[in-house]
């Protein structure tokens, strides 16, 4: 199992709020506790043999702005990080403090995002993989034969949607792995991915069936192919430079330099009087509790 961890922790932190959960000095730890009670939950329902939180070392990476230079534009500060609520961006480090005495594995690879860690890990894996996430951009790592699936979480853990190939067939309408070309050719507002100007979803959809990919697309704009979607030619071939820099925007690193552990679940905390001590400082209370008690218990 591979956490989109920034995902669960957004959403832990906006499911809670703020001021009903903090710690004795005032510290809100709604984000923190959420995200423990998640992964409890998870463990529980899906027993992973192995876990592993995946995290951003950048979360705009200079590789992907080269290439659309409005990227993820809108949510950044002046000083380049990330626009993230001053009551989450307090409780990040204790997150990371926590997973760490509790002997989850984390794993980050240097200037990429979570996303790519995840593809990287989902690559290589020898098992089935289970990406947990709201993000719908890893959708595109579903693989049947692999055994890669999502575990959509847009609705929450309680109501997760299992994401295969055929689930990404029914509510697109394209090949189950084709989800990277239609993203780009239907744009993302969220991460200021403009796609192709009058390009929309069934569009996009209809040419990733005919083409099924940019590379496809841009191939038969050479050659000169028919079968074009009603007056998509024409827009395609004057969005040809976007089309040319998108791919490696959108499409998720599967060979990313990923440092971490093997994910083994820690039948006890590796530092037990750490662990104890963040307990005490921050007040995680039965959150901690039921992560630890889902961590100890062997997988069937």
């Amino acid at each position: 199992m591979l956490l989109d961890s920034a995902s669960l922790y957004f959403r832990a932190y906006y499911g809670i709020p703020p001021e009903s959960m903090t710690a004795p000095d005032g510290t809100p730890v709604n984000a923190v506790r959420g995200l423990l009670d998640m992964i409890a939950r998870l463990i529980r329902a899906r027993h992973p043999g192995r876990l592993i939180a995946c995290l951003d070392d950048d979360w705009r990476p200079a590789f992907r702005v080269a290439a659309i230079a409005s990227y993820k534009e809108h949510r950044a500060r002046p000083d380049g990080s990330e626009q993230v609520p001053d009551e989450l961006n307090a409780q990040i480090p204790i997150i990371f403090d926590v997973l760490a005495a509790a002997g989850v594995a984390m794993a980050a690879a240097k200037g990429f995002e979570a996303d790519d860690v995840i593809g990287t890990l989902a690559a290589h894996a020898e098992g089935p993989v289970e990406v947990v996430t709201g993000d719908r951009d890893l959708f595109q790592l579903v693989d049947d034969a692999r055994g890669v699936r999502i575990l959509y979480i847009a609705r929450g853990v309680g109501r997760l949607e299992v994401v295969d190939e055929a689930a990404v067939s029914k509510r697109y309408q394209i090949p189950g792995r084709g989800y990277a070309a239609f993203a780009a050719l239907r744009g993302d507002p969220s991460d200021g991915l403009p796609g192709v100007p009058g390009v929309g979803e069934k569009t996009a959809a209809a040419l990733v069936r005919t083409f099924g990919s940019i590379e496809g697309i841009l191939t038969a704009i050479d050659a000169g192919h028919g079968g074009w979607p009603a007056g998509s030619r024409a827009k395609l071939v004057a969005a040809r430079r976007y089309l040319e820099a998108v791919l490696p925007v959108v499409r998720v690193a599967s060979d990313a330099p990923v440092v971490g552990t093997d994910g083994e679940l820690p039948a006890r905390p590796p530092d037990p009087a750490s662990l104890a001590a963040l307990d005490e400082r921050w007040e995680l209370g039965g959150s901690l509790g039921r992560m630890m008690s889902a961590l100890a218990v062997k997988p069937g």
